[in-house]
């Protein structure tokens, strides 16, 4: 609105500073407690059901291309909600800047479907489990039991160390993933590494939290502070929208993202349900088979990958099932790292 109205400009300096250098910064800031080994061992259930997740919504970005006609760099928006829909805003905003998606129209129109849509799936997460006749078609388990490391988690002060601590960090990954870029770059001409800039954040990014967790748990107040520059983020790419654009190209963006969460909610509840069914059929005890997947689990993965690792765990503790929360989290912190190397690949299926 307010760039609309004249009060703001629609393209500054400023905003380049911001995709050049802030986003970037984002997702070290974002995976500083993304400890592979802790998601692995125990995400559990709920991580399988989150790969089910991941794979819905890659297909369902992809079958979405090939239904509608959304423009010359179809692929780039392909990429774009398949990072948003495994990850979040972390890796949407990634993705656009790995993309070079530079159509600030098309982007604040996806941005306003992308929250539109988001709330009324997590609308419809939030009721499913009020069908008794759905949650039969899957493992009866009891979630209330409170997970142990939630039991003892603590509370964890932010101070000025802890975010310059962090600061530091994440530009210090960023750096020597630019330098990682410029190598690879300078071993042969015919090969753009551009693109592989934020797989290389995401690497480098995870190595110090799986290896060296304890310290760099230390880096209390990380992820708010990303979350501060992601704000930032999209108030420079929502300022150089054209209100009359963005209305024009909402309706086939908002058809695309109904394509990718109906086949996203066709892999976690029917191919879930499947899964479930046969190895409830093929274990003798159910509760101990990693993939005998009650309803709550494959909610809280499918939460984890459209809505992130915020409401994942909100959402476990309202419906009651607590010992779901940690799993929640760490789905959810999973998709951070996954996000923008799938939404990539995705956006390089359709590069010409």
């Amino acid at each position: 609105i307010a760039s609309n109205i004249g009060l703001i400009p629609k393209d500054a300096p400023f905003y380049s500073f911001v995709f050049k250098y802030l986003v970037p910064a984002l997702i070290p800031l974002f995976l500083v407690n993304a400890n592979i080994k802790r998601i692995i061992v125990e995400s559990g259930r709920v991580g399988i059901a989150f790969i089910l997740a991941c794979i819905g919504t890659s297909v369902g970005a992809i079958i979405g291309v090939q239904l509608l006609d959304i423009g010359a760099r179809e692929g780039d928006l392909a990429g774009i909600f398949t990072a948003t829909y495994t990850g979040g805003s972390v890796n949407y905003a990634a993705v656009i800047q790995s993309t070079g998606f530079d159509d600030a129209n098309i982007i604040s129109a996806a941005t306003a479907v992308d929250s539109l849509m988001s709330a009324l799936f997590l609308a419809g997460l939030a009721i499913l489990p009020a069908s008794k006749w759905l949650m039969s078609k899957y493992a009866i388990r009891d979630h209330q039991q409170e997970a142990e490391q939630e039991k003892s988690s603590t509370k964890s002060e932010v101070t000025g160390f802890s975010i310059a601590a962090a600061l530091t960090f994440s530009l210090a990954v960023v750096a020597i993933s630019d330098l990682l870029v410029a190598w690879v770059d300078s071993l042969s001409d015919g090969f753009d590494a551009t693109r592989l800039r934020y797989v290389f954040i995401t690497f480098l990014a995870i190595l110090p939290a799986s290896f060296f967790p304890k310290q760099t748990a230390k880096m209390h107040g990380a992820e708010t502070l990303g979350l501060v520059l992601a704000f930032v983020f999209f108030t420079a790419i929502a300022a150089g929208a054209d209100v009359q654009k963005l209305i024009s190209v909402a309706p086939i963006l908002l058809a695309f993202v109904v394509i990718i969460l109906a086949v996203h909610a066709f892999f976690v509840l029917f191919i879930g349900s499947v899964i479930s069914k046969i190895a409830r059929k093929l274990s003798s005890d159910p509760d101990k088979n990693l993939f005998a997947l009650s309803l709550p689990e494959l909610i809280t993965a499918s939460n984890a990958a459209i809505l992130g690792a915020t409401t994942a765990p909100a959402l476990a503790m309202a419906r009651g099932w607590p010992a779901l929360a940690t799993p929640g989290v760490l789905a959810g912190v999973a998709g951070y790292i996954v996000g923008t190397p799938l939404g990539i690949a995705v956006a390089a299926m359709f590069a010409g």
